[in-house]
């Protein structure tokens, strides 16, 4: 499997909007790190990373806003967040 810049930054996009748990993205990274074919012309930045999000997991690293916020804008992307008010739910 080819890793690119936005393969990864996909992942992360999944993360923080709750498409995928953080355990998700871990075992992703992990399998990532293990059998991927990261894209040459981004290798050092892609490969560290994703290293990164293989650690998420373990409470010393841990995984904050600012660091998927720093890795987007390292991979390209511009973060940018709409807060909507739910509906109220009667009970």
């Amino acid at each position: 499997m080819k890793i690119t810049r936005q393969a990864v930054a996909q992942r992360l996009t999944d993360y923080l909007c709750h498409k995928i748990t953080a355990a998700q993205l871990v075992d992703w990274a992990e399998t990532v790190m293990m059998d991927g074919e990261f894209e040459e012309e981004h290798l050092e930045e892609l490969r560290e990373i994703v290293s990164r999000l293989g650690l998420a997991d373990v409470k010393a690293f841990g995984l904050t806003w600012e660091d998927c916020d720093d890795f987007l804008s390292r991979l390209g992307y511009k973060v940018s967040v709409t807060v909507a008010r739910t509906p109220a739910t009667t009970g």
